[in-house]
């Protein structure tokens, strides 16, 4: 398992379900900056809002074309498995929500202050135990972090217009920032 920061601004994915799960899903991929499509033979919770598209019908062979990344939230084993087929042979990024062994990637817990990103993941494990660490984890942080890092990105982009490298040690600055926390 390899921890990456992806960016889905603007990227068309798909959620396949629209229960508890799915909506839960949709929503992260929403704050991510996702372009959320939906595909539902049954809406069993409200729609989270800000989906690009509703589709309440079963999903059929072909539905995942043209997506960047695929949850299906289905908890229908024979539907899953064609979404798994179909999501192999395209190549697509695939969470089936409570089957890790068929997921090619995992959502994780997820603590943001603006820039900063703070990502828990258990591999699929347990998600409580993922959310029960972020926790933790949160609890110690100063609240400001994300202040912190525009002020850093505007410093890098200063030098960068300047034509100046970036490559250096930063652990100064970001102390004499954070002090005050």
């Amino acid at each position: 398992m390899l921890p990456l920061a992806l960016d889905l601004s603007g990227r068309n994915v798909l959620v396949i379900g629209m229960g508890r799960m799915g909506a839960h899903k949709a929503r992260q991929l929403l704050e991510a900056g996702a372009r959320v499509h939906v595909i539902s033979e049954a809406l069993l919770v409200d729609v989270p809002e800000g989906v690009a598209s509703l589709r309440v019908r079963t999903y059929e062979p072909g539905d995942l074309e043209g997506y960047f990344l695929v949850v299906s939230a289905t908890a229908n084993s024979a539907v899953n498995d064609q979404i798994v087929a179909e999501a192999h042979e395209r190549n697509i990024l695939l969470n089936v929500v409570d089957d890790p062994a068929r997921c090619n990637f995992y959502f994780t817990a997820v603590h943001r202050d603006g820039d900063v990103v703070i990502s828990v993941s258990s591999s699929g494990a347990s998600p409580s135990l993922a959310q029960w660490v972020r926790h933790r984890v949160q609890e110690v942080l100063p609240v400001g972090l994300g202040r912190v890092a525009q002020t850093l990105r505007e410093e890098r982009a200063a030098l960068h217009d300047q034509g100046k490298s970036t490559e250096r040690d930063w652990s100064q600055r970001v102390q004499e920032l954070t002090r005050d926390l």
